[in-house]
């Protein structure tokens, strides 16, 4: 990892902190179950991508070869929700998993925050980091319901919209969205690639 990477990476990770120390807590907390089937979600893709990381580590050594001063071995940078924080928080802590043999590299923070960050400290080019999103949409607008009326929703059921994808990867870079349902007790997998936002391809 160069210098300027591991700058950058420490920077974003302290601003992060700093954020999240300064911002009111929820008015409304959600409810255990509803938490707990997201970070099950959110956990076991992170897992999934991790476990595929030999190919787009080796497509991000293509990208960087192919750009001046991109680094080879980049911050690796997961946008998620803070439910997915907590989830790759105690994957991090636990011995031997890909997520704590990264843990030098890896920073979890919310889209906010890296946002925020990015336009303090671009870098629109990916020379220093990868960034892999893996968040959950939970407030489906109705507009969109019509879409999935494969899948009808039962009484006190809703939509969730599980968001993914990566850049900075260079030839391995993706776009996903799948479509899960809420019944207030679990979570279920409803269909695959999905169209992420209204006009969009499915992926």
């Amino acid at each position: 990892m160069h210098r300027e990477t591991r700058e950058w990476l420490e920077g974003l990770s302290s601003f992060a902190a700093e954020h999240r120390a300064r911002r009111k807590p929820a008015e409304v907390e959600r409810p255990a179950a509803e938490r707990a089937a997201e970070r099950a979600v959110l956990a076991a893709h992170l897992v999934s991508w991790l476990a595929g990381m030999e190919a787009w580590t080796s497509a991000r050594r293509a990208f960087a070869a192919s750009r001046s001063g991109a680094d080879a071995e980049p911050a690796i940078v997961l946008t998620t929700s803070a439910v997915g924080i907590e989830a790759a928080a105690d994957m991090g802590a636990m011995a031997g998993t890909p997520v704590a043999l990264l843990r030098s590299r890896f920073v979890a923070v919310t889209e906010l925050e890296y946002r925020l960050w990015c336009i303090r400290n671009p870098d629109e080019a990916f020379r220093l980091h990868v960034n892999h999103w893996n968040w959950l949409k939970t407030d489906v607008p109705p507009q969109r319901h019509a879409e999935f009326a494969a899948h009808p929703l039962g009484a006190g059921e809703c939509y969730w919209l599980h968001r993914t994808g990566s850049v900075g990867t260079g030839e391995a870079d993706r776009r996903d969205c799948h479509l899960w349902k809420w019944n207030g007790r679990h979570a279920a997998l409803l269909q695959t690639f999905v169209r992420d936002r209204p006009g969009a391809p499915a992926g």
